[in-house]
C-alpha cells in the first residue's frame, strides 16, 4: 500500500474510532471501527520497529519489533484486568501464544518457504527456545493442577500466583542477559552479515524512534475503545469469552507481528521471523502474564495464574509441535502448513465451546 494512502487511512481510523466511542454509534458498529484502527495503529507499529531494527540487526531487531507489537496486547489486557475480566485476559494470554507459535510462525513458514526451498536459523537458539517454552508449559500447568486438585484457599492461590510471575519475570529477564549479552554471538542468526542488510530504512533513526513512541500512545488509545465494547458485543452475538480473547483479541492484537514477520520471512530472514512469532510467544507467558498478574493487585482482586484445562491442551499442543518443527534450525513451506492447519483444529474447537 502506499505510505501516504496508508497514513490517511490511519488517521481516519483512529479519529473515527474515537468519535465512536464518545459520540456512542452502537456496539457493533464501535467494535468494527476500532477493531480496523487497531490493525493499521499494529501495522504503523510494526512498520516503526522494522526501521528500528535496521539499526539494530536481525536479534535485537526481531526482540523489539516482538516487544513493541505485544505492547497492543498489553494494553488491551490491562484495561480488562481493570474491568474485572479475568476469563477473558486468561484467553487473550492462551491466544496470543498459541496466535504466535502457530499463526504468525506458520504463515511466516509457509510464504517464506514457497519462496525458498529451505531457510536456516540459528539452531541453538531454537533448542534454547524450545527449553523455555517447556518452561512456560510447566509455570502455568503446575498452577492449574494444585490448585484445583489440592483445593488452595483464595489466600494460598493468590500467594502461588504472585510468587511464579515473580520467577517467570526473574526468568525472562536472565534470558535476555543471557541471549543478548554474555552468548550474543553463540545465538546470532546464521543468516546476517550486517545489521541493515544492504536496505534501506523506512525512515531516519530519531523518525523511526518518534513513530514507535506515537504508535504505542494511538494503541493505548485504541485498546481502550476496543475493550469498552467486548462485553456487550459477546453478550449480543453469543460469543463465548474464550473465543474472543483467544481468537479474535488475539489476531487484532498480534497484527503487527503478523505482517513484519511473514515479511522478513520473505526477505529469507527466517531468522528475525523466528524471533518475532517464537519470541514473541515467549513474552507473552514469561512476562506479560506475569506483568498483568501483579497489575492486578492494584485494581483490586489478584488474577490468579490457573489457566483451564482447554487453555492449558491448547498451550501445550502449541509448544509441542513448534518445537518438533523448529529444533534442528531449518524450515519449509510444507511445515508451515501444518501449524496452520492446527491453528484452524483450535480455532474451530474454541469457537464450540
Amino acid at each position: 500500500m502506499n505510505q501516504k494512502l496508508f497514513f490517511l487511512l490511519l488517521a481516519c481510523l483512529f479519529v473515527l474510532s474515537g468519535v465512536a466511542h464518545y459520540a456512542h454509534f452502537g456496539t457493533v458498529a464501535e467494535f468494527i471501527i476500532s477493531a480496523l484502527a487497531i490493525l493499521f495503529v499494529a501495522g504503523f507499529l510494526g512498520k516503526a520497529t522494522e526501521s528500528v531494527s535496521h539499526y539494530a540487526g536481525q536479534r535485537l531487531g526481531g526482540f523489539l519489533n516482538a516487544t513493541f507489537g505485544n505492547a497492543a496486547e498489553l494494553i488491551i489486557a490491562i484495561f480488562l484486568v481493570r474491568a474485572g475480566l479475568f476469563d477473558m485476559v486468561k484467553a487473550s494470554i492462551t491466544g496470543s501464544i498459541i496466535g504466535n507459535l502457530l499463526l504468525v510462525l506458520g504463515a511466516s513458514v509457509l510464504l517464506g518457504g514457497l519462496k525458498y526451498k529451505e531457510q536456516r536459523f540459528n539452531v541453538q537458539l531454537a533448542s534454547h527456545n524450545s527449553s523455555l517454552m517447556i518452561l512456560a508449559v510447566i509455570a502455568l500447568g503446575i498452577p492449574a493442577i494444585f490448585i484445583s486438585t489440592q483445593h488452595f484457599s483464595a489466600h494460598k492461590s493468590e500467594l502461588l500466583s504472585l510468587t511464579i510471575a515473580g520467577i517467570l519475570i526473574v526468568a525472562y529477564v536472565l534470558w535476555l542477559i543471557f541471549s543478548m549479552i554474555t552468548h550474543k554471538d553463540v545465538l546470532a542468526d546464521v543468516e546476517e552479515t550486517t545489521p541493515d542488510h544492504g536496505e534501506e530504512a523506512a525512515w531516519s533513526k530519531t523518525t523511526s524512534v518518534l513513530f514507535l513512541v506515537l504508535a504505542t500512545v494511538m494503541t493505548a488509545f485504541v485498546s481502550e475503545w476496543l475493550v469498552s465494547t467486548l462485553h456487550t458485543f459477546t453478550a449480543k452475538f453469543g460469543f463465548s469469552e474464550v473465543f474472543i480473547g483467544a481468537f479474535l483479541i488475539a489476531i487484532v492484537g498480534n497484527a503487527a507481528e503478523h505482517s513484519a514477520a511473514v515479511m522478513l520471512a520473505m526477505k529469507n530472514k527466517i531468522g528475525a521471523a523466528v524471533e518475532i512469532a517464537v519470541g514473541s510467544s515467549l513474552q507473552i507467558a514469561l512476562f506479560v502474564a506475569p506483568v498483568l498478574i501483579l497489575v492486578s493487585t492494584f485494581f483490586g482482586p489478584t488474577m490468579d495464574i490457573v489457566f483451564s484445562p482447554i487453555e492449558l491442551a491448547a498451550i501445550a499442543v502449541s509448544v509441542f509441535i513448534a518445537k518438533s518443527i523448529s529444533k534442528d534450525g531449518t524450515t519449509n513451506w510444507y511445515e508451515g502448513s501444518l501449524l496452520i492447519f492446527v491453528y484452524i483444529i483450535l480455532g474451530i474447537s474454541f469457537y464450540l465451546v
